[in-house]
């Protein structure tokens, strides 16, 4: 299979003309999609819904609009921005902003417009692929906007043929932008060479088995998003795309998914509701810490076989290392080796090599490297440096921030961060870009924010000191007119001053310490079953130890996903259907209880399996157990029927 790959590669290299730069032809990554559409193009390539394109459909499309955009200025180094929901025109116009010769910078419609305005301006990006209920939300001028619902008779003249290709490896693929610590995000900048020796890797590792059908559940503004997208339409697999990893279940195309792509505290709402498909063989993992009792129970569903750690920063392309779980193992993860034409290296603060089970700061090295950070010179110095240990002039390496240690099997260890960066629901944020966007409020003197919390539970704090009467609602409404939700806190804490170590340091530990503020109306105890039985629902989602049926759960630490996990729970209580959108319009236990009563199919189900499960919670084991030997006994109706 290698040989004859290579084989092909030889002639694409020769019919494409792909400049030969280095010792040798690499691709570019809508070049690897080509080469699968002629291979197989009648097989099925995107699901997304009802909705299947096969690579022939995909492939013509994405033509059509990549001749458009290169007839509007498209091409190497421009970069073009996307920001469309999770849908077929989503992925169609990411492949024809790559075939067009330029990169993408893809940019969430959930985030504010002073952010997206600010990622416009730092590529200079001069065109826009929207749609029309989103194209008023960033006038920017300069850029010229095209809607994909509304603008597609643009594209009917255009050809449905391959472009001669524009880019070679060492032009930009795309731009993804990072928290920064500064207070401003920083932008990635990855090349073709980059990213196609990351999914070349991935046909190493995974088999076509493996991907035939892969979910897509991350946000395009995260890399983790390249390997679901691209691994599979780079080798002949299916993207199956939904909005999160949690809708998995509910799929059309559910029974098609064969490998799941996702972070920690996703996999657990998964693994606890007991819905994954049949057809799941691989769970990847990456974004947050690992723990062996989610490998473990992820490895209880009969037909999966393997579950992966893969640990890498954005900028080294998706993943800089890999290991493999192992079933029934009691030893904590790891994360692994460095995966091919990768390099790691542990060091000192002398940029030393430590050794074997001494702690130092991560570096990498290799292809997967990326060319820096876009308009951060400075920057992109000071955290690429130099290879000292190289043969090769010109190499660098990537110094990570993350503490690790080899283990005596050479296994990497992950030790935490040196710096204030962290990963929260797999999202990476520097706590630093909060405290400067807080400290920007006219009624602040100080501001630091935490992760409080463990085990699933982990929220953002914010410990504030104010200069003038201000409210925690003043606060939070200033951050989501500059910030993304995600790194919103939902807790905030107002103190006469900041604790200091005895160097004069902020103490961070004392803060922590302190806990987080409670920010609902006065505190108003379950007043009925129904009230009482969600209370102890909001209490497990969220990982606290008193709800009033007033608290709003989104300010008590809820975001989508554990939204996500309420939903799963209501509906496996109550037997009770509803959307993510019900928990954003009733978000206290007295808005849901009342909803729910309001909407239940059969006047009194709901109550009356509220009751049932408050006695039940109130007996003792013994007393449960006895309730159950006398459900037993007691005959059936079908069995009353016959006389029995």
């Amino acid at each position: 299979m290698r040989e004859s790959f290579a084989a092909e590669v030889g002639r694409h290299c020769v019919t494409r003309s792909v400049p030969p730069r280095g010792s040798g032809c690499v691709w570019t990554l809508h070049q690897l999609f080509e080469a699968q559409t002629a291979r197989t193009p009648e097989a099925i390539a995107l699901v997304v819904h009802d909705d299947e394109l096969t690579f022939a459909e995909l492939n013509s499309r994405a033509n059509r609009l990549a001749h458009y955009l290169l007839s509007r200025g498209a091409g190497p180094e421009v970069p073009v921005a996307v920001m469309l929901p999770r849908s077929v025109e989503m992925v169609v116009s990411l492949l024809a902003i790559l075939k067009s010769g330029a990169a993408y910078v893809p940019l969430d419609p959930q985030y504010p417009q002073e952010r997206l305005e600010f990622m416009l301006d730092d590529t200079a990006a001069t065109i826009l692929i929207t749609q029309g209920d989103l194209a008023g939300k960033l006038s920017h001028e300069g850029t010229e906007q095209f809607c994909v619902d509304q603008d597609q008779a643009l594209l009917t003249m255009q050809s449905r043929e391959n472009l001669s290709n524009a880019a070679n490896a060492d032009n930009l693929a795309y731009v993804i932008y990072t928290s920064g610590s500064t207070g401003r995000p920083k932008g990635v900048g990855i090349t073709h060479r980059s990213v196609v020796a990351f999914i070349e890797w991935t046909r190493e590792v995974f088999s076509s088995a493996e991907l035939a059908g892969v979910l897509a559940t991350t946000s395009i503004c995260f890399d983790l998003s390249v390997f679901e997208l691209f691994a599979p339409l780079s080798w002949g697999g299916t993207v199956i795309l939904a909005e999160n990893v949690l809708a998995l279940p509910a799929l059309s195309a559910a029974a098609r998914v064969t490998l799941i792509n996702t972070v920690p505290s996703a996999m657990t709402e998964l693994v606890r509701d007991g819905r994954i498909p049949q057809s799941v063989t691989t769970v990847n993992l990456a974004g947050e810490a690992l723990r062996n009792t989610l490998v473990q129970s992820i490895y209880e569903h009969p037909r999966i076989k393997r579950v992966v750690n893969l640990y890498g920063p954005s900028e080294d392309t998706t993943y800089s290392t890999i290991a493999e779980m192992v079933k029934g193992s009691t030893s904590a993860p790891t994360i692994g080796r460095p995966i091919s034409n990768t390099q790691t290296y542990i060091l000192d603060a002398d940029l030393q090599r430590v050794a074997g089970g001494v702690a130092g700061e991560l570096f990498i090295g290799g292809t997967g490297l990326a060319r820096g950070y876009l308009n951060r010179p400075e920057l992109t110095a000071m955290r690429f440096i130099p290879n000292p240990f190289a043969t090769t002039p010109g190499t660098r390496l990537y110094r990570t921030g993350d503490r690790a240690r080899y283990q005596e099997d050479g296994n990497i260890e992950f030790l935490g961060r040196v710096d204030h960066q962290v990963k929260l629901r797999g999202f990476r944020i520097e706590l630093g870009e909060i405290e400067t966007a807080l400290r920007d409020h006219a009624k602040l003197s100080e501001a630091i924010v935490l992760v409080v919390g463990e085990n699933g539970n982990e929220r953002l704090v914010a410990y504030i000191v104010p200069k003038t009467e201000v409210s925690n609602r003043e606060l939070k409404a200033h951050l989501q007119h500059r910030l993304p939700e995600y790194m919103v806190p939902n807790s905030y804490v107002q103190l006469e001053r900041l604790p200091l170590t005895a160097n004069g340091k902020v103490d961070r530990r004392a803060l922590a310490a302190i806990g987080s503020a409670h920010n609902g109306d006065s505190h108003v105890a379950a007043r009925t079953p129904v009230e009482e039985v969600l209370s102890g629902m909001w209490r497990d989602v969220l990982g606290v130890e008193e709800v009033g049926v007033h608290d709003n759960f989104f300010e008590l630490g809820g975001h989508s996903l554990k939204a996500a996990q309420l939903i799963s729970r209501v509906r496996a209580t109550f037997d009770f259907q509803m959307e993510l959108r019900q928990i954003l319009e009733t978000p206290t236990v007295a808005q849901l209880s009342e909803h729910l009563l309001e909407n239940e199919t059969r006047t009194g189900q709901i109550e009356l399996i509220a009751q049932l499960k408050t006695r039940v919670a109130k007996m003792s084991p013994d007393e449960v157990r006895a309730l159950l030997a006398s459900m037993r006994k007691r005959p059936t109706c079908a069995n009353q029927g016959r006389g029995i």
